[in-house]
């Protein structure tokens, strides 16, 4: 039977969709396959960690008729991709193997049974759908991913709050030294739901979403959520645990503001974090009326300092911060200009887009 015949670009394309939660190594040999299953004309490709699953459905050709199987999602991604991409591919069966042909080259790949391949349990029930473009979501995640936890013991810090809640969608981001804040209204009211999910599906979603046009829909269970968008479906558990309140770290009324150009701001922080130690990214903002003086130093004596004229007329203030917690932020905004609130040098500093507030990065000082 020939499972699907189509050009090379198209399935290629459809593979790499849904393979990018699948691990070289596991300890289930069968999750680093993907399992594909054939309903009449349509060929579906599930993929799964256990803890995410990925399922999109395409038609590619071949003959009608049921067939399932699974088969090396990486080793069929890295054959594919060797091959040219207006070539016609075909993947037929053969006993318990899968031939994949194109032109005069064959393939002949070991496959495994398909109900050997554990599907993710879905939750029994899920709240109300809501949807947003993909685009605001994509952006959403960009303005605050970068602010998760890496491997921390605080699991909840390990990826990002969803906080949902009338007709606003909100995101969080924080790993215990700088937060990031992130809003979008939604078209229509929905209760209130907050959960947190995991670095690795935060990431896929920003592999797999689009500027194109198109909404994604999301739904969220007690342990689990639910995307839908561009005739994938993405499935993921949640992280367990009580996110920090947000609302009571994100500074208000601090006295002293500057509004300054993002641009050059960022490459004044970059210039100077070439002279600050690997271990200790710490530089100086001296701020006082008129100039903005950015400062470092290492462990060899040598000294960076990079000043730019700034419309400011509040307090001089001398304050510390770790460089990439600056450049971070800085990197991950669009706009030119860019505003900090500051209250003194033990405070932390609120970083915001002054064109749009629904954007707010929180910077704790560090001593140097």
């Amino acid at each position: 039977m020939i499972v699907l015949k189509a050009t090379q670009d198209k399935v290629l394309s459809v593979l790499q969709s849904v393979a990018g939660i699948v691990e070289r190594r596991h300890t289930l040999p069968v999750l680093a396959n993907v399992l594909i299953r054939k309903t009449g004309d349509g060929v579906q490709f599930t993929t799964s960690d256990l803890e995410i699953q990925i399922r999109t459905t395409a038609e590619l050709g071949g003959d009608p008729g049921n067939f399932s199987t699974t088969v090396g999602a990486r080793k069929l991604i890295d054959i594919l991709r060797t091959m040219p991409s207006d070539q016609t591919v075909s993947l037929e069966t053969s006993q318990n193997k899968l031939l994949l042909k194109g032109g005069k080259t064959r393939f002949t790949l070991q496959t495994l049974p398909a109900e050997d391949f554990p599907l993710v349990q879905e939750a029994p029930s899920f709240g109300p759908t809501f949807s947003v473009p993909q685009k605001t979501l994509k952006d959403l995640l960009d303005q605050v991913s970068f602010a998760m936890a890496v491997h921390d013991i605080r699991y909840y810090l390990n990826g990002i709050l969803f906080v949902a809640e009338g007709k606003q969608l909100a995101l969080v981001a924080t790993d215990g030294h700088r937060l990031a804040f992130a809003n979008a209204k939604l078209e229509s009211e929905v209760p209130k739901q907050e959960v947190i999910l995991p670095r690795k599906t935060v990431l896929e979603l920003q592999r797999l979403l689009s500027d194109a046009e198109g909404a994604i829909d999301m739904q969220f269970a007690s342990n689990q959520a639910r995307f839908s968008f561009g005739g994938m479906e993405f499935v993921t558990k949640l992280v367990e645990g009580k996110f920090p309140d947000y609302n009571r770290v994100i500074p208000k009324n601090h006295r002293n503001q500057v509004t300054l150009g993002r641009a050059p701001l960022l490459a004044s922080l970059q210039r100077t974090a070439i002279l600050t130690s690997d271990k200790f990214k710490g530089v100086r903002l001296n701020i006082e009326p008129g100039v903005l003086r950015v400062a470092s130093n290492n462990a060899e004596q040598e000294e960076a300092v990079d000043e730019l004229d700034i419309d400011y007329g509040g307090d001089a203030i001398e304050i510390g911060f770790n460089v990439n917690y600056l450049i971070d932020a800085l990197s991950n905004m669009s706009q030119d200009m860019v505003r900090i609130e500051l209250q003194d040098a033990n405070s932390s500093a609120l970083v915001t887009n002054p064109e749009n507030s629904a954007f707010k990065y929180v910077v704790m000082p560090m001593r140097i």
